[in-house]
């Protein structure tokens, strides 16, 4: 269970262009899951954009062949403990955000994030583990590839762990081209045109965990990268040497307290539910508050879902305190010409607290869960908000699901229905504030206030 919240260091996203595959698998046993948050601090590349930070939010989860380390996604063919091939999808947080760009890429086309494909090898040796990762990029944003080599070596103690770095990236033409490259159509009298072509970077890194408490760890790093020379030339790229980062965040390990998650025994939990967008100005605290509690009947839209789940801890430290794991899909009705309807897929740890004095009488839980969405089509509240204050939008962002519900087993004296619980939600996405680029620097989002059943199967 330890070692399950240093996936905190797994994120390639965590340090952008840092390889940081060394450490993208030290959550190693099945069935665990963690949430936490990463930090990056880092000086921009690019001539006058200065120091920049980034909040990386963490959904870590370990299955026996599916896994998810925050940005990445992937499904392991081999991993007997010294080999290990594994295929995933991961972000390329690369260039610079649509609204903050740097003053030396003014009207240049953008430079976005990616999305690649990857392939990655890794052999665990007594002195050490030797890893290989392929890369290439699916979404047509810079069309490029990439090949990773490196080697790390972990020491480690009862409460911590230390892993120096090292590795080699070779960029082909068409990666180092669309991030710090000069089109043509693009140039000036003070940024001529330039193509840096393909070359080859050097991480070093130090990257290391502490655990604290019962579940928590702390986790942090620091990498430098050596660009190669043809990069330093580009008339956008600062011509230092050396590009330093540092990260620090913390994670919370839910472990497997009752059984693996994905044991047959553990119980699954079938919750369905249907809402409607909220109107305006009803943000999610106001809504828990009560402060505000109606749609939007000018722009309707509805959802429909069924989310799927299973418990992973039972009274943590003894408290009425329960975790619980949920994925599901949604359906958007979009009863408006703003956008098309939608699919949505949800993934989310779930805490609930029923410690109330008449809860032996009618347990009454309040829950609230964080995770990632991804929708097919973004949300109509979210493009009409985002316009109004000329924010970019995005498909994947932040996913909270505050809820209360009752215990209808126990209103009603009926046994049968002791683990079937009726309930308000709300259906939240965020971008937390525009500090992640993970979510698309989103600021904002949507809310569906939701009515639903969750029972036990």
């Amino acid at each position: 269970m330890a070692m399950a919240v240093a996936c905190a260091l797994a994120s390639p996203a965590a340090l952008a262009q840092v390889d940081t595959d060394a450490i993208a698998d030290l959550l190693d046993t099945p069935g665990s899951a963690g949430l936490g948050f990463l930090y990056r601090f880092e000086d921009s590349p690019y001539i006058g954009a200065g120091h920049r930070s980034d909040l990386l939010p963490l959904y870590l989860y370990q299955g026996e062949r599916f896994y998810l380390n925050a940005d990445r996604a992937g499904f392991k063919f081999i991993d007997d403990g010294t080999h290990r091939l594994d295929v995933f999808l991961s972000r390329r947080l690369e260039g610079f955000a649509q609204d903050d760009v740097p003053a030396i890429a003014e009207d240049m086309d953008p430079r976005n994030a990616g999305a690649d494909l990857g392939l990655r090898y890794r052999h665990r040796l007594p002195w050490g583990t030797l890893r290989a990762t392929a890369l290439q990029d699916v979404t047509s944003t810079s069309n490029g590839s990439e090949l990773r080599l490196g080697y790390s070596h972990t020491w480690s103690g009862d409460r911590w762990s230390l892993r120096p770095d090292v590795s080699v990236s070779f960029r082909d033409a068409d990666l180092n081209n669309y991030y710090f490259g000069v089109a043509p159509h693009e140039a000036t009298v003070d940024r001529p045109a330039y193509s840096p072509g393909s070359g080859t970077d050097l991480t070093v890194g130090l990257y290391g965990t502490w655990g604290f408490l019962q579940n928590w760890r702390l986790v942090g790093g620091v990498a430098v990268i050596a660009h190669d020379s043809s990069v330093r030339d580009s008339p956008i790229i600062r011509d230092e040497r050396l590009q330093p980062a540092v990260f620090a965040g913390a994670v919370y390990d839910f472990g497997t307290a009752i059984a693996r998650w994905d044991d047959d025994d553990v119980p699954m939990l079938l919750k369905v539910f249907y809402g409607r967008s909220s109107g305006e100005g009803c943000h999610m605290a106001r809504i828990m508050t009560l402060a505000c509690t109606s749609l939007d009947h000018d722009e309707p839209s509805s959802v429909t879902g069924v989310h799927w789940g299973r418990p992973f801890v039972e009274r943590i430290n003894g408290w009425p305190v329960d975790f619980h794991g949920y994925a599901g899909f949604l359906y958007r009705h979009e009863m408006n010409d703003i956008q098309p309807d939608a699919w949505q897929f949800d993934a989310y740890m779930k805490g609930f607290f029923y410690g109330f004095p008449w809860s032996h009488r009618v347990n009454t839980r309040i829950g609230m869960g964080a995770g990632i969405s991804y929708a097919n089509h973004v949300p109509s509240p979210e493009v009409t908000s985002q316009a109004r204050r000329e924010r970019p939008i995005s498909k994947l962002l932040n996913y909270l699901d505050p809820t209360i519900d009752i215990s209808l087993g126990d209103l009603f004296r009926s046994p049968g229905l002791k683990q079937t619980y009726f309930g308000l939600g709300i259906s939240h996405r965020s971008g937390i504030f525009a500090s992640s680029r993970l979510l698309g620097s989103v600021n904002g989002g949507s809310n569906y206030i939701y009515a639903y059943v969750e029972t036990t199967l």
